[in-house]
C-alpha cells in the first residue's frame, strides 16, 4: 500500500479504486493470454471462483474468448468492445487496455 493510500486508511477513510475487478481480470488477462485463474484471483484479490464469473460475464459480453489448449486456456482479448457505462459507451476496451498494458492490443 503506498504512503498515501496508507494515509487515507488511517483516517478512516473508505478503502476504493477506480477500476473494478472486471477490468483488473481483463488486464490480468491481456497482459498474460494463458495466465491460470488461480493466478489472476491472486493478482486482483479476489476468490478463484469470482474470477471464474468475471471471465465467464466478459466472455458471455464479447470482452474475450477462451479457448481450450491441451490442459490450459488461452484467452483472446476482444479490444474492439465499448465500455458498457453510457459516458464512455463511445469508447473501445483497447483505449484501456492500451493504457496499462506493455503492448498495444489492437482490433
Amino acid at each position: 500500500m503506498s504512503s498515501t493510500a496508507r494515509a487515507g486508511a488511517d483516517r478512516g477513510a473508505k478503502e476504493w479504486t477506480f477500476l473494478t475487478n472486471h477490468a483488473h481480470v481483463l488486464l490480468a488477462i491481456a497482459r498474460e493470454p494463458t495466465v491460470r485463474l488461480r493466478d489472476v484471483a491472486d493478482a486482483v484479490g479476489i476468490t478463484e471462483r469470482a474470477a471464474q464469473a468475471i471471465v465467464a460475464d466478459l466472455e458471455a459480453a464479447g470482452y474475450l474468448r477462451r479457448e481450450r489448449v491441451g490442459r490450459r486456456n488461452e484467452y483472446t482479448v476482444n479490444p474492439a468492445g465499448h465500455f458498457r457505462h453510457p459516458a464512455e459507451a463511445d469508447r473501445r476496451i483497447g483505449d484501456l487496455l492500451a493504457l496499462f498494458t506493455d503492448s498495444r492490443i489492437t482490433g
